[in-house]
């Protein structure tokens, strides 16, 4: 009757026949570092390991910390948490939201702010998805849709669609909401971290699509259109 959806996970191109009914408020949106010795990012030596999956999190911790190692990482919460020990890593690198919901906050070495890395598009998010003919189950899961988390995840979205990111490239993508103020602030890199192209942009939140065009259309402008192509060119 439903499915219920990590949004970050999501293609923005749904089958015709189906639709995310509701979408319910927001958990922590950021990343979190699990290390050794309660260590944070900054206090990482040289040559550190960090575990992640993820070529987002590769992209910016490589451009926060260029002699740290990046190691990929895969598994459930238990099997990547297990990895610090089993493969000698310094630390990894999770969702906050994943290791809120399972009740494991106190095993977190660092909140990781904003301003060295952002969130992925819908990090935080679920969604619920159900057929678009089946209007009982729309009415039964309508009530938990969150108005703010509903725009802000549109215009990440957005941003992501206009962007046409088809493969495996670090993109970026994070909108929040201040009464009626929208912020949305993309980027897009090298899986290396040498390169970033970031851009933001603000306005009515009722504007979202076109925000999220305005930004993604900025960072094409930029070099982004290139980048992306180089980077496809490598998958």
């Amino acid at each position: 009757d439903m499915a219920v959806h990590s949004m970050k996970d999501v293609p923005v191109e749904l089958p015709d026949e189906l639709e995310i009914a509701s979408i319910p408020a927001r958990e922590d949106h950021r990343d979190v570092l699990i290390s050794k010795d309660r260590r944070k990012l900054e206090e990482l030596p040289a040559g550190a390991k960090i575990g992640t999956g993820s070529l987002r999190r590769r992209m910016q911790l490589l451009n926060l910390l260029p002699d740290i190692e990046v190691v990929p990482i895969r598994g459930n919460l238990d099997t990547r948490i297990r990895k610090i020990e089993s493969e000698g890593l310094d630390g990894i690198i999770l969702a906050a939201a994943g290791m809120r919901r399972m009740g494991r906050v106190t095993e977190i070495s660092q909140f990781i702010p904003d301003e060295i890395m952002l969130p992925a598009a819908g990090q935080g998010v679920l969604g619920i998805e159900i057929r678009k003919d089946d209007e009982e189950v729309r009415e039964l899961v309508t009530f938990l849709n969150h108005r703010q988390t509903l725009f802000e995840i549109s215009a990440e979205r957005a941003f992501l669609a206009y962007l046409g990111g088809g493969c495996q490239v670090p993109i970026v993508g994070f909108a929040r909401m201040d009464k009626e103020f929208m912020t949305l602030r993309g980027m897009v890199g090298s899986a290396d971290g040498r390169i970033i192209i970031a851009e933001s942009a603000g306005g009515d939140y009722r504007e979202w699509e076109a925000l999220g065009k305005k930004v993604a259309g900025t960072i094409l402008e930029r070099g982004g259109r290139d980048l992306l192509e180089i980077e496809c060119g490598n998958c």
